[in-house]
């Protein structure tokens, strides 16, 4: 393989995000119904994230922004409160059951992790988002 690439692949989920922000434009009415299947039809056939950025360049910034389906500490905050609230239970329960020893550090130590690790992926998860503007 001697030629240089003429860009990155485009992932499964690059084009999944492209087609998003494509339907949402047309269902604002940026789009006639025939641009929308000519774009759909072009990110599905895209093999590099050029292609993809080419697709929604014409799009404004907000109509981009939308096609995030969750918002990004959303997610975050509804697992921090769930670590707090099963935390809390846990202690409760504790002080109910007159266990000599603090049982709940453990079931506690790996919500923690998993609050910790959520909060990673997340960071990595935007930085790449950012990275890469289609």
């Amino acid at each position: 393989m001697t030629e240089t690439p003429a860009g990155i692949r485009a992932s499964d989920a690059e084009r999944e995000r492209v087609a998003k922000i494509v339907q949402n434009a047309s269902a604002e009415g940026r789009l006639t119904i025939a641009e929308t299947e000519e774009r759909l039809g072009a990110v599905y056939a895209a093999k590099y994230t050029g292609e993809l950025n080419s697709l929604t360049a014409d799009l404004p910034p907000r109509a981009v922004a939308r096609a995030t389906p969750f918002p990004p500490h959303r997610a975050l905050r509804v697992h921090a409160a769930l670590v707090v609230a099963l935390s809390v239970l846990l202690v409760v329960r504790w002080i109910l059951s007159d266990a000599p020893f603090f049982w709940p550090i453990a079931p506690m130590f790996w919500l923690a992790v998993s609050l910790f690790v959520h909060a990673r992926i997340r960071g990595l998860g935007r930085r790449r988002r950012e990275a890469v503007p289609y």
